[in-house]
């Protein structure tokens, strides 16, 4: 387990990463014991410097929510992280919203649904139907994954691992929203879906159902995860439930329409 120096060190390592757009060797090559614990204590650390900054927390993400990831990374569990106000995106309906390049080091885009509270979820046995009932809305979100870590080596062609993700906020760098804001009852949320266009092009398409079969799953999984730690969901937060298309990667120029059909759009692109 690291110590508190160490920890520290390496959140304004992030930091620091984050403000030059330079990332950084991987942690796990660095520091082959790292563990998930203190790749938790160093994104919560990272998350001290930005809010001493001025920054102030708006939400949580979950990550690595279908099975498919989470054997790509050898675990049996998602991941999550913090979501902080300049962060946030918010499209006009009818107009492409315009997205700073030079914000992030190789942005890419996720779709997901974001469930934003009304009440507090708290404890360790929190479940789905606590999660509606704690709802005020879901709306749809695309989520800009950052990597402030190297993902691969460029010496050894080592691959980062869950460690180094859990440590960088869990890839985080953005979210948009602005579309429809529906009240959970009113959807079969396993069957909303999102049609994912790249300059006019489909490059994914999925189903809610891809994130662990209810995207509410990953919320209360979340609100259990933050018991330990002293941590709840607060009402008026977001809460990214996890994305249900792979990951697309944008440059400068590259137009974005997250089609969720009676949910409204999200029309964006990176300047």
């Amino acid at each position: 387990m690291f110590d508190t120096e160490r920890i520290e060190q390496l959140a304004r390592e992030l930091n620091q990463s984050k403000n030059t757009r330079t990332p950084l060797a991987q942690f796990t090559q660095r520091y082959p014991d790292i563990s998930l614990e203190d790749g938790y204590k160093i994104s919560r650390a990272w998350i001290a410097i930005q809010q001493a900054e001025g920054r102030s927390v708006i939400g949580h993400k979950i990550g690595l929510t279908s099975r498919a990831m989470q054997i790509a990374m050898q675990i049996s569990e998602p991941d999550y992280g913090t979501l902080l106000d300049d962060m946030l995106y918010t499209c006009t309906p009818g107009q492409t919203l315009d997205i700073p390049l030079d914000r992030f080091i190789a942005p890419r885009v996720e779709v997901e649904l974001a469930f934003v509270l009304k009440s507090p979820l708290q404890g360790s046995n929190s479940t789905l139907e606590q999660v509606l009932a704690a709802t005020e809305y879901v709306t749809p979100a695309v989520e800009i994954i950052d990597f402030r870590i190297t993902q691969v080596d460029p010496e050894t062609g080592s691959t980062s691992k869950v460690f180094d993700t859990i440590s960088d906020n869990a890839a985080n760098a953005g979210i948009i929203i602005g579309a429809e804001k529906i009240a959970p009852e009113k959807l079969d949320l396993p069957w909303c879906g999102a049609i994912l266009s790249q300059n006019g092009v489909v490059e994914e398409t999925g189903l809610a159902a891809g994130v662990q079969g209810h995207p509410a799953i990953g919320v209360a999984w979340l609100a259990n995860k933050l018991a330990p730690w002293g941590e709840t969901l607060q009402p008026g937060q977001i809460v990214l439930a996890g994305s249900f298309t792979r990951p697309v990667a944008a440059k400068v120029g590259d137009v974005f329409k997250a089609d969720y059909g009676p949910m409204g759009q999200l029309n964006f692109r990176f300047v």
